[in-house]
């Protein structure tokens, strides 16, 4: 489908409530507002998000995002061509929130509904904020998920390998908890890092003596909690400078895996271009060595605005309107996932159990 869309987005994913409005046009996209609002606060006394609590969230504030959404756009919902919403991956009790609401607003204005892998909204970010053209490699690397994928078109997705237990931002957030740093744990690791000594603890670098762009980040999450306990042990309690170095190797070693990873991943997909999205995507740290890679390819390296790399409504909106130029929308049957691999193709990572697949 040609010509101008409007699409408004609506993301409850995870522990933030988002709504956005994006135009695309044939000369590019723009993102009229984007309003993200946080759940750090309700779920900081618990050391990680609480599902229950984050769906009660959503609820309650779904409605205020969409609303400021609109505002910001200028736009009422006369204006809009359609509604992209998350359908899954994620914590199921927050997606349902998002698909009801949108089921609701296209009922009531017979806008069409479209139905909006999470993943494929990070997954098609740089050609939001870059106008990137297919194909390129996209290493989604979040809270959640971590996958290198060849992105071919808006529902084409060849993943080349991922994480076969916890994601680096996962890994993140426990090794914050584990040495008494603030939630979310990506932010907190890597300031921490910032003055510590990197080379002081021999952590391992997980599977890189192995072939292929698989990953694991459990091991490494496991060799911190011990190097904390020997320092406990040995001295009696934990100094300033012991969590920084621990925070300091444990970001040397995701970085380490994660370049060299990215390295076979570019040399198998032979693709012009290189693009970064999810929340770890926002490490300083690990955006400099990706950059590294690029360059020592002769590969394009692009990654999305910080505000951009977490979850928010831009990307599921423009990945909406995407699937709805190639023909996809849903109707009120849409129903909400908890797991939704993008490359269904693919063996799952993690295995898979009743409700199918992992991501």
């Amino acid at each position: 489908m040609d010509g101008t869309l409007v699409f408004l987005g609506i993301e409850s994913s995870c522990d933030d409530t988002a709504a956005a409005v994006v135009r695309d046009a044939p000369g590019g996209a723009e993102i009229l507002s984007s309003v993200v609002e946080g759940q750090v606060a309700l779920h900081a006394p618990f050391g990680g998000v609480v599902p229950e609590i984050a769906a009660r969230a959503h609820a309650e504030r779904i409605d205020h995002c969409i609303e400021a959404a609109l505002a910001e756009a200028g736009l009422g919902l006369d204006a809009l061509d359609g509604i992209a919403v998350t359908a899954g991956p994620g914590l199921i009790g927050g997606v349902l929130s998002g698909v009801m609401c949108a089921k609701g607003l296209a009922a009531a204005t017979g806008l069409p509904l479209v139905g909006v892998n999470h993943l494929a909204g990070h997954a098609l970010t740089p050609r939001l904020t870059d106008g990137l053209t297919y194909p390129y490699l996209m290493l989604l690397v979040s809270g959640g998920h971590c996958q290198f994928l060849t992105v071919s078109g808006p529902e084409d997705f060849t993943r080349l390998g991922g994480s076969i237990d916890d994601a680096p931002g996962e890994a993140f957030d426990k090794v914050a908890k584990l040495l008494g740093l603030p939630q979310p744990g990506g932010p907190a690791v890597e300031a921490e890092a910032m003055t510590g000594d990197p080379r002081r603890f021999a952590l391992p670098r997980p599977l890189l003596d192995r072939p292929g762009c698989d990953l694991s980040f459990s091991g490494l999450k496991t060799a911190v909690l011990r190097a904390r306990d020997g320092l406990l042990a040995a001295q009696g309690g934990l100094f300033r400078q012991d969590r920084a170095d621990l925070c300091a190797g444990f970001q040397a070693a995701v970085t380490d895996v994660l370049a060299e990873k990215t390295r076979r991943a570019l040399d198998l997909s032979a693709v012009p271009a290189l693009a970064v999205a999810g929340g770890v995507a926002a490490n300083s740290t690990i955006r400099a060595a990706l950059e590294r890679v690029c360059a020592e390819r002769g590969v394009r390296f692009t990654a999305p605005p910080l505000r951009l790399c977490t979850d928010n409504a831009a990307m599921i909106a423009y990945a909406g309107i995407a699937r709805f130029r190639a023909d996809g929308r849903d109707g009120m049957d849409l129903s909400a996932r908890p797991r939704w691999p993008l490359d269904s193709r693919s063996p799952a990572l993690i295995g898979s159990g009743k409700k199918g697949a992992k991501a």
